[in-house]
């Protein structure tokens, strides 16, 4: 406990079990001393835990602890143990170890049945693949050295998740006081392009005629997204946000060309990758044979994902705001083609202007059904440009980017990955780290259920982290009916409308919240309910209660 309070650890989310009383003890004995130490967030289910912890680190960078019980705990963890790996956020996952001894020769010993059910032969093998590190603490004389050791490693870049576990004994293990100063276990320093490579590839910028810079996760700095523009603005280069992650690039920017890459990376002659994993799909798309590809990326080959290629003329493993810094010292004394680079300014910001007006036009009702755009574009006039929003809404994703345009840095995050459920527990973790921000998650009805709305309105209510939800009520699973029309279009299934992803009989999903936490709770299905019900929202947030809104939207199917 000291250790986590010396390194800066604020929030420890727990489950906590059998394995867990000595920990507990200690916690009562610096109640009563009065001795600082991390805030312990009780949560009824440990990937709730784990997701608001992703969320605090999102806003805030600050890595927290997840503390969850033995083997059955860890696996409770779920998806988004995925989800933090693969979108690259430290985070120390503590969990207990099944007691070593049986008939009493430690402090610790097993004494109830599940001691004994609870041992398996590898319980770090569940989340192995997940983790950058994962260790177990044999005594308690280095316990300090090993939690400093793990935040380090999860804080060095590519960042990530680590994992440690402790059995019962070595928890009960009476030792002396240990003075070890954090300041001594940094996380690895920011590495930066070699001369070579910053000459070549701004001289690379300066004389390419249609280039385009694409990114997910810059924005995760927010000195970047500066560094970004000023690039963008001297050469007149205009960027794409894929797979958005974090606010990369002012969406109200003029060189701005939106969030799918397809139209753009056919003719490009040359492509800057900065921190994107999947800058396109190469069955869809391919850029030309003579475009010059360069990979910016703390993690440029993808090393934990086994099959990846993005052929490029370089790789560079490098931090993306110091290369950028670097890029922009580079080009600032460069010779640059005026008249070619205001040519290029402004026929990029007619295609921008023309994206806007398309999808302004998107932004009506028709038949009186209530659109995810015209949906989007209500919750746009209701919010301010400090918000915070969290978007889970996977299918509706698109919607969201280009109806609720976002241009201050640290205003919208999604997962960063695949699992779903993120948004709920990310929410409280959000409002936990800017309490003073107003909090919106966006979901759909299934990532609704997936997130344990129980589970997180019950922590919302207890640690006062008001937020305000709104579903995408589409009744079903739409991205598994998109994925099966992407691979059979004409398939049966499509012919017959049959794809066994419908929510028949939809739930009173807001109502779980009311139940579990006290939250406004209202499902809407007129247009003219629409506005009036997202203020009453809002309404509820400011006075500190939860709010869920259940908008219905057109069903994605009959069947």
């Amino acid at each position: 406990m000291e250790a986590f309070e010396e390194a800066g650890v604020n929030f420890i989310f727990s489950n906590l079990g059998s394995d867990h009383p000595t920990i507990i003890e200690s916690l009562a004995k610096a109640e009563v001393l009065d001795l600082p130490m991390p805030e312990i967030i009780l949560c009824p289910h440990e990937s709730v835990a784990l997701s608001a912890a992703q969320g605090y680190t999102q806003v805030t960078g600050k890595p927290q602890a997840v503390f969850v019980h033995l083997d059955v705990g860890t696996q409770n963890l779920g998806g988004a143990v995925h989800n933090v790996f693969r979108a690259r956020i430290p985070v120390l996952i503590f969990a207990g170890d099944t007691p070593y001894t049986v008939e009493g020769e430690l402090q610790g010993s097993r004494n109830t049945p599940i001691n004994f059910l609870q041992d398996i032969f590898d319980q770090r093998s569940i989340v192995r693949p997940y983790v950058k590190w994962e260790y177990e603490l044999r005594t308690g004389q280095n316990v300090k050295q090993l939690l400093y050791r793990a935040l380090q490693i999860a804080q060095s870049d590519p960042k990530g998740p680590v994992y440690l576990m402790g059995a019962r004994e070595v928890l009960e293990e009476e030792i002396s006081p240990a003075d070890i100063p954090y300041n001594g276990w940094s996380p690895i320093e920011p590495t930066a392009l070699s001369n070579t490579d910053v000459k070549q590839l701004a001289e690379d910028l300066v004389n390419a005629n249609n280039p385009i810079i694409i990114t997910s996760y810059l924005g995760r700095n927010h000195e970047a997204v500066a560094e970004l523009i000023k690039l963008s603005d001297k050469l007149g280069i205009p960027v794409l946000e894929v797979n958005r992650s974090y606010v990369n690039f002012p969406s109200d920017h003029p060189l701005h060309l939106g969030f799918v890459p397809d139209a753009f990376v056919k003719d490009a002659d040359l492509i800057l990758v900065l921190d994107c994993d999947v800058p396109w799909i190469p069955s869809k798309i391919s850029p030309a044979d003579n475009s010059k590809i360069y990979y910016v990326d703390i993690d440029p080959l993808k090393e934990k994902i086994p099959v990846w290629y993005t052929p490029s003329e370089k790789f560079l493993r490098v931090d993306s705001l110091v290369a950028l810094q670097q890029i922009n010292a580079q080009i600032s004394e460069a010779d640059i083609d005026k008249n070619k680079k205001d040519e290029r300014y402004g026929r990029i910001h007619q295609i921008h202007k023309s994206q806007r007006l398309e999808w302004k036009q998107k932004e009506t009702l028709t038949d009186k059904v209530i659109t995810p755009e015209w949906l989007t574009a209500c919750l746009n006039e209701v919010i301010d440009e400090d918000t915070i929003v969290l978007n889970e809404t996977i299918t509706n994703d698109l919607a969201v980017f280009q109806h609720l345009p976002r241009s201050k840095p640290g205003t919208l995050f999604t997962s960063g990955a695949t699992s779903l459920g993120w948004h709920g527990g990310a929410a409280i973790g959000a409002k936990l780290a800017k309490p003073d921000k107003t909090v919106v998650a966006l979901t759909g009805d299934g990532t609704y259920l997936f997130s344990v709305p129980a589970s997180v309105h019950w922590i919302a209510q207890k640690y006062n982290t008001p937020f305000l939800t709104i579903i995408y009520d589409n009744q079903g699973w739409n991205a598994t009916k998109q994925n099966v029309l992407r691979l059979h279009p004409n398939g049966v299934a499509n012919q017959i409308n049959r794809f066994w992803v419908n929510f028949d009989s939809p739930s009173d999903l807001a109502g779980i919240a009311a139940a579990a936490g006290g939250a406004y709770a209202r499902t809407v299905k007129e247009p003219d309910e629409l506005k009036e019900a997202l203020l009453e929202g809002l309404n509820a947030v400011s006075e500190g209660r939860c709010a869920v809104i259940d908008v219905r939207i057109k069903p994605i199917s009959q069947k």
